[in-house]
């Protein structure tokens, strides 16, 4: 089955990005030698290996993204989104049977989904 095995974030300060990023879900980034480019490493919530990304400066004003991350709680994570700088545009909501999701935007202006897997969600 295909499945998502790399994201790219385009940022107009990619160290400001970075930041966000790492403190908001503690990826790890490692600059790319030769380019202005990060890679990034993720892990899912039992720490194994997650999708891997990168993140480098935008080259053009409609390049944007939209992944959804998986959290243990919304409620949290939308909270530190607003305390790091960016915005909940879709607050917490119920998918029935299978969890909850917000929208947000980083500090760039990209948008991104928190997904919460809950099968009691109503």
């Amino acid at each position: 089955m295909p499945t998502i095995v790399h994201f790219d974030i385009a940022a107009d300060d990619p160290e400001r990005a970075k930041n966000f990023y790492e403190d908001l879900f503690a990826w790890k980034f490692v600059q790319t030698p030769g380019m202005p480019y990060y890679l990034i490493e993720t892990t899912d919530l039992v720490g194994n290996k997650g999708v891997a990304g990168g993140l480098g400066k935008r080259g053009a004003p409609y390049q944007r993204i939209s992944n959804f991350v998986g959290v243990e709680s919304i409620e949290e994570y939308s909270a530190k989104v607003v305390e790091l700088g960016g915005e909940v545009v879709q607050p917490k909501m119920a998918v029935p049977g299978w969890g909850y999701m917000a929208i947000c935007t980083d500090t760039e202006g990209n948008s991104f989904g928190l997904w919460e897997e809950n099968s009691g969600a109503m």
